[in-house]
């Protein structure tokens, strides 16, 4: 089992220096890979990975679904083990591929919650611009409603990504790519007022931190501290609807979408390499123009 453990490390090693692949994206292949090695080690009692047929697989994804994993979950793995093996007959570890007619199950598509307009408004117009956490939350929100980038991208951004008076942001998404998404006026306000009246106030460390939002020790934000601020601030504007770190992308998205925005122009703002899931939000706004009919007309 150790030998298979040092060339999950050789495939991880990979992913991280030649693939370039976003540091929660690794931690999800690391930790289905070593669920997928325990299983072949302990309950196959196989020596080596190349000791793998396509039936163990078979067996290993039929037991995460006794577990009641779902087909979202299901999926993962079979994409995280196909790449795994990819790997190891390219490196000549092994001399087969056993995953190579093994389908993956199509996971159930859910759609995103997200708010209404109303609702973000309110939430928005929630933090108290009386110091220099409010400056910070008030930014924060319009600048996740205004460009729609990710909660892991608002915490890396630093200051020399904001371009105010071109009035757009420099954002680092997945696979380390790079995009440019304008900037609204409303965004634009908060942003200034937080960077020269906020953020000094937060910047207490010694040492020069170019990290944009920052936490009251003056270190960057975690993505667990953003988290608790949304919660927080959600109660405050009264918002009964369950909320994720993703909400306000989600709700960006929809908006646009609702008011006649092109998809192509979505997907490019939002960072997505395959348009099929940009095209998620289509079906909220249809789900939702379904909603307002039944509500409101008289023979619905």
């Amino acid at each position: 089992m150790q030998v298979m453990n040092d060339q999950l490390k050789d495939f991880i090693h990979y992913l991280v220096v030649e693939k370039g692949l976003a540091k929660n994206t690794i931690l999800s292949y690391e930790r289905d890979l070593k669920s997928y090695i325990k299983y072949v080690a302990k309950v196959e009692k196989l020596p080596e990975l190349n000791a793998v047929q396509r039936l163990y697989i078979v067996h290993f994804l039929a037991h995460l679904k006794e577990q009641g994993k779902s087909s979202k979950t299901l999926a993962r793995h079979t994409a995280s083990i196909r790449a795994f093996h990819q790997f190891l007959l390219r490196e000549k570890v092994t001399d087969h591929d056993p995953s190579v007619h093994i389908e993956s199950p199509q996971p159930e598509r859910t759609l995103p919650k997200v708010l209404s307009m109303a609702e973000v408004e309110t939430l928005l117009e929630t933090p108290k611009l009386v110091n220099h956490f409010g400056l910070r939350n008030k930014a924060m929100l319009e600048l996740l409603y205004a460009t729609g980038i990710r909660v892991s991208e608002l915490i890396n951004l630093e200051i020399g990504d904001i371009h105010l008076s071109m009035g757009f942001v420099r954002c680092i998404g997945k696979g380390n790519k790079e995009r440019i998404i304008p900037l609204g006026r409303t965004a634009q306000g908060a942003l200034e007022k937080y960077i020269n009246e906020g953020r000094p106030q937060f910047a207490k460390s010694k040492h020069k931190v170019d990290v944009l939002f920052l936490n009251h020790h003056g270190k960057g934000l975690t993505r667990q501290g953003f988290w608790k601020i949304l919660k927080r601030l959600a109660e405050e504007a009264g918002i009964q609807k369950e909320l994720t770190p993703h909400t306000l992308r989600h709700s960006f998205a929809t908006h646009l979408l609702e008011n006649g925005a092109d998809l192509r122009a979505v997907q490019e703002m939002l960072g997505h390499a395959d348009i099929s899931t940009t095209q998620i939000y289509t079906h909220v706004s249809k789900a939702r123009l379904k909603d307002v009919y039944s509500q409101f007309h008289p023979r619905a």
